[in-house]
């Protein structure tokens, strides 16, 4: 039984969107949520491009972005296709020809800026190229670069221009027998993007890309993400999404893929339950968290660990996690597997042995996986 048949509080029922491909990355329908980043290379450096690329890929990436300035770049850009270990979308500007060599190049699906890219002729050829090579696309409406007869009509940047532009491009797409679109209405304004979200899902079925654009750095970034992409989530709007952020690409699948565990969405890797710490505690939480949210990276495995300093909430926690582990006193702690007191262990020796106990239950993990795929297979 689904853990939200007994909690419907947990419950999101997800927008009903027609499914897309990027290259054999499902978008919508009933298919998981993806995330995205972009590379910040420079795209000629074939070298740095796929170096970032593979980082991000190890990280959960399921889908890159990889800009697309010049002539040059579509040259590197077949090169690093071949490379990548995920579809990589070309991200167009300006130039409609830029999506043409993508297309060519091999790219999985083209971004492209409709406020920017040229007269629906040029749109119509990004269309042909697309559909001979096997790409999706995406309309990515961005509220600082509207098309200039709707600023004009509606005075300033605002939901229903951004919705306006998406829809007058997605009527060149679908006249033009082109269906294998995404679209995206994004804005650094968490309530103008939330508005142009909410009101675009309402007039399409069309999968929709999330992202909070030039949302900041690290902190604030992360921030008017989880707030603006949570949302959104958490009404049943998105099906991939991007947080931008002014840092590594590998910090915004991070962040993506907690806002998406935080949401019960997807699940990838160990999630650590931890206290924020105080007087009572038994040893250093919070250096102890950062040392194993580091030596758990490698932990792809959907499972839980609770760390808490003290016996106050340790042991509740510790109840609902895979593993855990509570500071008490004399220099030691109790261990718990599968909800359970199970051993004592000093703090001394408690990093080295969490990352044993996590690394045994995951094995198990995957091992009851397989032998139920086998079953099933039979």
């Amino acid at each position: 039984m689904s853990l939200n048949a007994v909690r419907p509080w947990r419950s999101i029922d997800r927008r009903k969107s027609r499914q897309i491909h990027v290259g054999p990355v499902a978008v919508g329908g009933d298919a998981p949520i993806s995330v995205q980043t972009m590379t910040n290379t420079v795209t000629t450096d074939v070298k740095g491009t796929l170096g970032q690329i593979l980082r991000a890929a190890e990280a959960g990436a399921d889908i890159v972005r990889v800009s697309v300035p010049d002539e040059d770049s579509s040259r590197a850009l077949k090169e690093i296709v071949a490379e990548s270990p995920v579809p990589i979308v070309a991200d167009i500007h300006f130039h409609y020809k830029r999506g043409i060599e993508a297309a060519e190049a091999g790219a999985a699906c083209l971004r492209i800026n409709p406020g920017n890219i040229g007269d629906e002729k040029r749109v119509r050829e990004v269309i042909k190229a697309a559909r001979d090579h096997g790409c999706s696309m995406r309309i990515g409406v961005n509220a600082g670069s509207l098309e200039k007869h709707l600023l004009e009509k509606y005075g300033e940047p605002c939901p229903e221009a951004m919705v306006e532009s998406a829809l007058e491009h997605i009527r060149i797409l679908e006249d033009n027998d082109f269906f294998e679109f995404k679209l995206s209405v994004k804005a650094s304004d968490v309530f103008l993007a939330a508005a142009a979200y909410q009101g675009i899902a309402e007039v399409t079925e069309a999968p929709i890309h999330l992202g909070i654009t030039e949302a900041g750095g690290f902190v604030p970034g992360t921030i008017k993400s989880a707030i603006g992409l949570g949302n959104l989530l958490w009404m049943g709007i998105g099906d991939t999404l991007r947080v931008s952020l002014s840092a590594d690409p590998v910090e915004e699948v991070k962040v993506g893929y907690e806002i998406l565990k935080a949401l019960g969405l997807r699940h990838r890797g160990v999630n650590i339950i931890s206290c924020p710490s105080c007087a009572r505690q038994g040893f250093d939480v919070i250096k102890t968290v950062e040392t194993l949210e580091k030596r758990l990276e490698h932990i792809k495995t959907p499972m839980s660990l609770s760390i808490i300093g003290c016996v106050v909430n340790g042991p509740g926690e510790a109840l609902m996690t895979d593993v855990g582990f509570t500071g008490g006193g004399n220099g030691n702690g109790m261990v718990y597997l599968a909800g359970k007191q199970d051993h004592r262990i000093s703090n001394e020796a408690m990093i080295e042995h969490i990352v044993e106990e996590v690394e045994k239950k995951a094995a198990e993990i995957e091992a009851a996986r397989a032998a139920s795929e086998a079953e099933a297979a039979e």
